[in-house]
């Protein structure tokens, strides 16, 4: 069923840059969710593979003395979801990830092959591009850190080097206090598809809750890569909690995506979409803030 020249598994981090130096031509294998739906395929029939799901260190979550989030990629869906801190903090990705799959796919499937793949439909990723991730890689040459929207480069493909691997996403302080967010997925149905478009919004109020301090708003599947909406930020930034801000912003957001025609929907529908999530996502997350359109 699963046509694999070779499988080497790694006993830490170091071993697995080892492996992926000495075969070059290896892909990494975590979760294995994505990976060998490809091989029974025949996508990639025939590969070589350096299995990193013994690597403990690259799984868990925990926050630094700045403030910092450490997300493993690692890190399962579910343990995600139900982690203490991102319920804490950001519980806007354990919401996101949430809606990937079902209960059997979120328990092996890794936050870190979720923006691997590097595809725009990924359901964790326009949050994290919303929250200003920041991608740790780690080579022989030591420690990169990549900000999220660098990491993508074009569809199913992410600025990953070779014998490169990601150890962590990061996800600064500024990002989450007193931030609140909100994720929409419009599928075809309710569960286990695919995204047909994602919106992610992530608001801070001022304190009277009366005015938009800091909006950032990102989409997956309204382009080749998930993408930050600054158009559509800079309407909402620094402007009245209203209707009539979310409106604009709603409408802002067209300058900043080129969606594509498909079998799931077609480009103007996507267009009415972002037009359409984005001021609903928007609304929620000023809820959430404690404010009132």
């Amino acid at each position: 069923m699963y046509d694999i020249e070779a499988l080497y598994e790694a006993a830490t981090t170091e071993e697995a840059i080892a492996l992926l130096q000495e075969h070059p031509e290896a892909r990494i294998i975590a979760g294995g969710s994505d990976v060998l739906i490809k091989i029974r395929e025949g996508e990639m029939a025939g590969c070589s593979l350096v299995s990193i799901q013994k690597l403990d260190e690259l799984r868990g979550i925990s926050m630094d003395g700045k403030g910092t989030l450490r997300i493993g990629p690692l890190t399962s869906f579910s343990h995600i979801t139900r982690d203490p801190l991102i319920q804490a903090h950001i519980p806007v990705l354990g919401e996101a990830v949430d809606m990937i799959g079902g209960p059997q796919l979120r328990n092996i499937a890794t936050i870190g092959g979720n923006v691997c793949n590097g595809v725009t439909s990924a359901d964790s990723a326009s949050t994290l591009v919303a929250l200003d991730a920041v991608m740790e890689y780690r080579s022989s040459g030591g420690i990169r850190l990549v900000p999220i929207q660098e990491h993508y480069i074009s569809a199913g493909k992410v600025s990953l080097g070779p014998a490169e691997i990601l150890t962590a996403i990061l996800i600064p302080k500024e990002s989450y206090k007193n931030c609140y967010g909100y994720y929409i997925k419009y599928a075809m149905r309710n569960a286990m598809d695919i995204a047909t478009l994602g919106c992610s919004v992530n608001v801070r109020l001022s304190p009277d809750k009366k005015t938009i301090e800091r909006m950032r708003i990102a989409y997956g599947v309204a382009g080749p890569v998930p993408k930050r909406a600054p158009t559509a930020e800079a309407a909402a930034a620094e402007k009245p909690v209203s209707e009539e801000t979310v409106t604009q912003a709603g409408k802002a957001a067209l300058n900043d995506v080129n969606p594509r025609s498909s079998w799931r929907a077609s480009r103007e529908l996507r267009l009415q979409l972002v037009e359409e999530l984005a001021k609903r996502a928007l609304r929620e997350a000023i809820k959430r803030s404690g404010g009132s359109v």
